[in-house]
């Protein structure tokens, strides 16, 4: 039983046709195809307001990319500790902005607040010629922990950084989990709340590689074309990634799948809470953090359950935390099916009793 992430995934159905359809016939290439303007067309209206969007393989590329065309060498973004851009993208966002800072702020469940913000900045004097100078706040929604940015956070983190002149990046690998939880449209926890630069997730959502980088101000992007094309990102079959984002976004296919998984999250959530094995984090999308006593991590091992042990660093103070236990992060994919889950409480149960 595989739990480990939502990229251990295939891509949808639907995707898979749209990209079995886009590989008849010719196409013109690097991102002049029709299928690559249909998407940028779609994601304008997705969002209500007119975007420049940047189509990209994976994760790491449209994040790094996205920081380095909003932060000079000499700059710094401001991003929770153990964010994803300062964790696991083997320092490509200092790569790609030839040298950024990035500087890492504390938060329970990986969410950072305008109050670190604040007295970062405060640490960071405008203008000294020692210090780098900040350009960029960057999110993630919904966090590593498996929590959600409300609209209103969202603007207080943008309010806290706006007299400094900040740009504002949404790192939104699940981006779609965050926003069929939060029930609001796509342009009031984006562009609406403040955010500048958003990395539009499709991966680990039912795409096979397809990732976006949307800018809310056009103007802003000015430089993204050359940078894509620098990294390697400007592929020659750009109709294969558009095609995707097609097969994934038509119809609502995205907010389906998304919700599926969120729901199988909660499915396994309530049944843990119902055998008092305490989560870690309230289940806000589609991942499940439980704490798991040290017995009860040697029957999942040995009833071949595969999860990832997550780090405590971001853990509420108020949630006690013994020795010999660890957080296991459990995530739900698209295809996650009921009968899987239904197996996985099982097994917690057995361990349990």
């Amino acid at each position: 039983m595989n739990f480990f992430s939502d990229n251990t995934a295939g891509a949808s159905a639907p995707v898979m046709a749209a990209l079995a359809a886009a590989n008849d016939g010719t196409a013109t290439a690097y991102g002049t195809d029709a299928w690559t303007g249909r998407v940028e067309r779609l994601f304008a209206e997705i969002f209500e307001h007119e975007v420049a969007a940047f189509l990209v393989a994976s994760g790491t590329a449209a994040n790094s990319l996205a920081l380095a065309s909003i932060t000079r060498p000499w700059g710094a973004v401001l991003t929770h500790e153990e964010s994803h851009v300062a964790d696991d993208e083997c320092g490509a966002p200092e790569f790609f902005s030839d040298g950024a800072k990035l500087v890492g702020l504390p938060g329970a469940g990986n969410k950072i607040a305008p109050e670190p913000v604040t007295q970062a900045l405060a640490r960071m004097r405008e203008g000294a010629l020692h210090q780098v100078q900040p350009q960029a706040i960057s999110i993630t929604q919904a966090t590593e922990c498996g929590q959600i940015y409300t609209p209103a956070e969202v603007r207080a983190l943008k309010d806290a950084v706006t007299p400094r002149g900040l740009t504002m990046h949404m790192d939104g690998a699940r981006f779609t989990n965050a926003l069929v939880t939060l029930g609001c449209s796509p342009a009031a926890i984006t562009w609406q709340a403040g955010v500048d630069v958003l990395t539009f997730g499709g991966t680990k959502n039912g795409a096979w590689a397809a990732e976006a980088v949307i800018f809310f101000q056009p103007e802003a992007a000015a430089e993204m074309k050359w940078r894509r094309k620098r990294s390697g990102h400007t592929l020659s079959k750009g109709r294969l990634i558009g095609a995707q984002f097609e097969g994934l976004l038509g119809g609502g296919h995205w907010l389906e799948l998304a919700r599926h998984a969120n729901a199988m999250a909660k499915r396994l959530a309530d049944a843990l809470i119902a055998l008092d094995i305490p989560l870690a984090w309230p289940c806000q999308v589609n991942q499940v953090f439980p704490i798991l006593s040290a017995d009860l991590q040697t029957k999942l091992k040995a009833a071949g359950v595969g999860y990832l042990p997550w780090s405590q660093t971001a853990l509420p103070k108020d949630i006690p935390f013994a020795e010999g236990e660890t957080i296991g992060r459990f995530v739900m994919a698209f295809s996650t099916g009921e009968a899987d889950v239904e197996r996985l409480i099982n097994v917690f149960a057995a361990a349990k009793g």
